[in-house]
């Protein structure tokens, strides 16, 4: 998922003033303004656990096994090109933590300029396991979709960003601005629709990074008691600290 819009980082100036008495009489001396040193902006733990964490990587790894031993069970009766995984773009195969560093390294708020120019470099590396999870799905005579949120002006470069990491995606289908729902595109996918010549798909698998990733899914599902029972078995989710539709959740 694209990042959303946060606060910048407002700077500070103060003025120094100094009154001097004497001779029985008061004069008053205003000094020229000292401007306070500028700061780094404060390191950002989210950004540092997702670049630099044992612990992330392990968990990426461990959501692409998981859903790489699941996919045995699940294509056991499909037959080779009839079926696919569906998978979300930005921090679920693109990492694009290095963009996150270099807003917050510079004080600089999300903008959809910013985001587009980084897009337009192709400079995200891979998610751990994404790359591999892919060939497997290949291999066994699966297709790849894409589903993004990126707009359409930027599939070009989301493609080329995707195929220099090594991912071979059957279809990349972005959307239109501003529009963050995925359902139509899921259906489309699997009614056939989505890419000419492309047969109704058989979608086996999701893996995303946000809960509106998945299916018909919003972050209501936290109150909803059956609403989880697909994670894990056709549902894979990443984590991501960084940003995502979660950040609009009040607490509890």
């Amino acid at each position: 998922m694209m990042p959303p819009i946060r606060n910048a980082r407002a700077l500070a100036t103060t003025f120094a003033l100094s009154a001097i008495t004497g001779c029985g009489a008061s004069r008053r001396v205003t000094t020229a303004p000292v401007p306070v040193a500028a700061t780094a902006p404060a390191p950002r733990n989210d950004i540092h656990w997702f670049r630099s964490s044992a612990e992330y990587r392990g968990i990426a790894l461990e959501v692409y096994r998981s859903a790489a031993e699941h996919l045995l069970g699940l294509i056991r009766d499909q037959r080779a090109g009839t079926w696919a995984v569906i998978l979300d773009a930005d921090e679920t195969v693109l990492d694009n933590s290095l963009s996150e560093r270099r807003d917050a390294d510079l004080g600089r708020a999300y903008s959809e300029t910013a985001w587009a120019a980084w897009v337009r470099e192709s400079a995200a590396t891979a998610i751990p396991g994404a790359v591999d999870f892919t060939r497997q799905v290949h291999a066994l005579g699966g297709k790849v979709v894409i589903v993004s949120n990126r707009p359409d002006s930027l599939c070009a470069p989301t493609r080329e960003n995707l195929t220099k990491i090594g991912v071979a995606a059957d279809m990349v289908l972005c959307g239109p601005a501003g529009v963050t729902d995925k359902n139509p595109r899921f259906e489309r996918v699997q009614q056939g629709t989505a890419v000419p010549g492309v047969p109704p798909l058989h979608v086996v698998e999701w893996i995303g990074d946000n809960i509106e990733d998945f299916p018909a899914l919003r972050q209501s599902v936290r109150s909803t008691p059956d609403g989880y029972r697909d994670f894990g078995v056709k549902y894979f989710l990443l984590p991501n600290p960084m940003y995502g539709s979660w950040v609009r959740n009040a607490e509890p």
